[in-house]
């Protein structure tokens, strides 16, 4: 896995969204409950941007035909059965980080 710095994010505790590139990824990075995480920035569903919905109950919610995932899990809603790839964050220091594992390390098993 390699890791990815994010620049100008601001760690403040306050709930934001943000669309980031990671590598090769557009990725919707969520602040909710002081917790960061990291979404695949794209609806299964529509291909709409999820950085440009919101974020409510810990789901972030698409803007063009309200389905929803969970931050946690990348899970849709109830009866869509879909999902978004989800990515590890860590916070060091003050500076945020987020994982891609690359296909061969998903390959591989890694």
């Amino acid at each position: 896995m390699k890791w990815y710095k994010i620049p100008g994010i601001q760690i403040t505790g306050k709930p934001f969204i943000a669309k980031v590139k990671v590598g090769r990824k557009n990725i919707c990075l969520i602040g909710y409950e002081e917790r960061i995480y990291a979404l695949s920035s794209v609806c299964p569903h529509a291909g709409a941007d999820l950085s440009e919905g919101l974020c409510v109950k810990g789901k972030i919610v698409c803007p063009y035909h309200r389905y929803t995932y969970d931050v946690k899990t990348g899970k849709g809603g109830a009866g869509q059965n879909d999902f978004v790839e989800t990515y590890p964050v860590e916070i060091r220091g003050n500076e945020i980080y987020v994982g891609i594992i690359s296909l061969w390390d998903k390959l591989r098993g890694k």
